[in-house]
C-alpha cells in the first residue's frame, strides 16, 4: 500500500508465481516400547546406534523392547526413529528378596537374576551380616553384578543373600503403550506421536510397538494412529502362531490380531531368529521392527515408491518356523500368506532371508492399487507435501494469479516426482464448475489432483509355444 503522500520513489515487492514444494520425510519410524534408561513418555529422535545407547545396551536389556528394536532397525542400515519409552522407573519396578548368589572363585563376582537394580542390600547366607557397598563389595547396577573387594569382609567364593529392586517391564500394560492425555495436556505412549510434527517438523511414517503390538488392543490403536499421521502400522502376529492360524486370523473366527482390512496396516509373520549376545543363543523377535528398517533402507537407496518386498533382511539367522517358498509355486506357504495380505519371509535356495509381500491388510478385500504398500505411501507423500506447502498461499487474495500459482506449484512437484520415477503421470487442474461463486465468496478453492504411482511387478507370466513350424528351417543352412 503506497503512503498517503510521498515526494519521491518507492518499491513494493509483490509475491507472484509458483513456489517449490518441499517433500516430507518418509524413512521415519515411530517406536513405542520399554527401555531401562532414557526419557520417559518424551518423543526422542534417534539417528544412530550411538543415540540408541541412551536407551540401554541390547546385550543387557533383552527383556526391554526398545533396545532390541533399535538394534533391529539399524541392522538394516538406515532410518530415523522417534522413540517413546513408557517404562517409568518410579512405578514399573519390583522387589527381589533374599536372592541366593555365590561368588565365583575366579572373578570374585556374581550376577543377580535381573539387571538395572537399585536399593541393593547384600548379606551373608544366613542373613545375619550386612555388607557395606564400596567397602566389602562393588556393584554394577546396570548388569546387576556384585564383585567382592579384596580386604573386605566377604570371603572368596562366599554364598550371599541379596535384596534389591529392579526395573520390571512386565508391569507395563497395554494401556501404558497406548497412552493417554493427562489433565495438564501432556501425551503419553503412542499418543505422544501426535506432538512430533510441532516438535520436529515431521511425523513418524512407520509405527511399531514390538511385543505389545501382538495384542489386539495395541494393534488397533497403532492402526488408528497410522490413519491420523498418514503412516503405516506394522503388526506382528503372536509367537507360536502357525501358518494356518495366521491365515485364519484374517477371518472372523481368527483368534489373533490380524482381523483388519486397513490399508494402513502391514501384517508381519513369522517371528525372526536373532543371535542373543547375552545368552550366546538364538532368540525370537517380531518381524515388524526389521521390516521397518528394510522400508527405511529402501526409501533411502531407491525411493519410497519402491516396494520393500524381495529385499534381504539383515541381522537374522532364521525364522520361528520354516516357510516354504518357491517363486513358481502358488501352493507354497509364502504365496498363501501373501494371497491373504500378510507379509512374510522368502527363503528359497540361495536367496537368503528376504521380506516377501507387497500388500497391506486391505488386500484381498480391496483391489484398488492403494492396497500396494508402495502406492499407499507414495500417495501419502504427494498429499502431505502439497498440503504443508500450501501454508504460504493461505489467506492470499483469491484471483487468477493465486489460482495459477497454486496449480503450477503442484504441477511442478508432480513433474519432479515423474522425473524421479515416483509417478507414472499426473497433473493438478482447476475446474471452474467445482468452484462456483458461492464457494469462492466463502474463501474456498478446490483443485483436482490426478496421479498414478508405479505398481510393483508382482507377477510375471511367460506364454510358451512349441511350434512345429520351426522345424522347417532344418537343413536349410547346409
Amino acid at each position: 500500500m503506497p503512503a498517503n503522500f510521498l515526494h519521491g520513489v518507492e518499491t513494493i515487492e509483490i509475491l507472484k508465481g509458483p513456489r517449490p514444494i518441499r517433500q516430507v520425510k518418509t524413512a521415519v519410524v515411530g517406536l513405542i516400547g520399554t527401555a531401562p534408561t532414557g526419557a520417559v513418555n518424551e518423543p526422542t529422535i534417534v539417528l544412530s546406534e550411538r543415540d540408541a545407547a541412551a536407551f540401554g545396551d541390547v546385550a543387557v536389556s533383552r527383556d526391554f523392547t526398545i533396545p532390541a528394536a533399535l538394534d533391529a532397525i539399524f541392522d538394516q542400515g538406515a532410518g530415523t526413529v522417534i522413540v517413546v519409552n513408557v517404562l517409568d522407573p518410579a512405578t514399573h519396578k519390583s522387589a527381589a528378596t533374599a536372592e541366593a548368589v555365590t561368588l565365583s572363585t575366579v572373578t570374585d563376582s556374581a550376577r543377580l537374576a535381573r539387571p538395572y537394580v537399585s536399593s541393593v542390600v547384600v548379606k551373608n547366607s544366613d542373613g545375619t551380616t550386612t555388607y557395606v557397598l564400596d567397602t566389602d563389595y562393588t556393584l554394577d547396577a546396570t548388569t546387576g553384578t556384585i564383585t567382592r573387594k579384596p580386604g573386605g569382609a566377604i570371603a572368596s567364593g562366599a554364598a550371599l543373600k541379596v535384596d534389591y529392586q529392579y526395573l520390571n517391564p512386565a508391569l507395563v500394560t497395554a494401556s501404558d503403550i497406548i497412552g493417554t492425555v493427562t489433565a495438564a495436556g501432556s501425551r503419553t505412549g503412542l499418543k505422544a506421536l501426535d506432538d512430533t510434527y510441532n516438535r520436529f517438523g515431521f511425523n513418524a511414517k512407520l509405527l511399531i510397538a514390538p511385543v505389545y503390538g501382538t495384542l489386539a488392543s495395541v494393534s488397533a490403536e497403532l492402526i488408528s494412529m497410522a490413519h491420523k499421521l498418514r503412516a503405516m502400522a506394522l503388526i506382528d502376529a503372536p509367537i507360536g502362531v502357525t501358518v494356518q492360524q495366521a491365515v485364519q486370523g484374517r477371518g472372523p473366527s481368527g483368534s489373533i490380531n490380524f482381523n483388519t482390512s486397513s490399508e494402513r496396516a502391514i501384517l508381519c509373520y513369522p517371528h525372526l531368529k536373532v543371535f542373543d549376545q547375552a545368552t550366546g543363543a538364538e532368540r525370537l523377535e517380531g518381524m515388524a521392527a526389521r521390516l521397518a528398517g528394510v522400508i527405511c533402507r529402501k526409501d533411502m537407496e531407491n525411493g519410497y515408491w519402491w516396494s520393500p518386498s524381495n529385499t534381504e533382511i539383515m541381522g537374522i539367522t532364521g525364522t520361528e518356523r520354516p516357510i516354504t517358498a518357491r517363486i513358481n509355486d502358488p501352493q507354497s506357504e509364502a504365496n498363501l500368506l501373501n494371497e491373504n495380505g500378510i507379509v512374510t519371509v522368502f527363503n528359497s535356495f540361495g536367496t537368503g532371508l528376504r521380506a516377501w509381500g507387497n500388500r497391506s491388510a486391505a488386500w484381498p478385500s480391496m483391489t484398488h492399487p492403494r492396497n500396494f504398500i508402495n502406492v499407499r505411501r507414495t500417495a501419502d507423500v504427494l498429499h502431505e507435501s502439497v498440503e504443508y506447502s500450501m501454508l504460504q498461499f493461505i489467506d492470499f487474495p483469491i484471483d487468477n494469479g493465486l489460482i495459477d500459482a497454486i496449480k503450477e506449484s503442484v504441477n511442478g512437484f508432480i513433474r519432479t516426482l515423474i522425473a524421479r520415477g515416483a509417478l507414472i503421470d499426473g497433473s493438478c487442474t482447476y475446474d471452474p464448475a467445482k468452484n462456483p461463486p458461492t464457494e469462492i465468496a466463502l474463501g474456498h478453492l478446490t483443485f483436482d489432483i490426478t496421479f498414478m504411482p508405479p505398481t510393483p511387478a508382482e507377477r510375471i507370466t511367460f506364454e510358451s509355444f512349441i511350434d512345429i513350424n520351426l522345424l522347417r528351417g532344418l537343413g536349410s543352412q547346409q
